[in-house]
């Protein structure tokens, strides 16, 4: 389960809408920008990312890692529990 602090990450790449790569459980790596945080049609909380010109909702619970791809004073890479 993700701690507040991490969730805290969440956030603050949705905010100022970074680009982030997103590595996956399934060891599957994907590339957007972190728009929002939502809930999916399961009432998973997801992390709403545009990839291309197309938006996902991505589990949170699926999620290992991510990587800021800019720099920026709040974070390079969080590790998920």
């Amino acid at each position: 389960m993700m701690s507040c602090e991490q969730h805290d990450y969440i956030e603050i790449a949705c905010l100022y809408r970074y680009p982030i790569i997103l590595t996956l459980l399934s060891d599957e790596e994907l590339s957007g920008i972190a728009l929002d945080t939502a809930r999916n049609e399961q009432r998973q909380e997801c992390i709403r990312i545009q990839v291309n010109d197309a938006e996902h909702l991505i589990p949170l619970a699926t999620i290992t890692r991510m990587a800021a791809n800019i720099d920026n004073p709040h974070f390079r890479v969080i590790n998920f529990d």
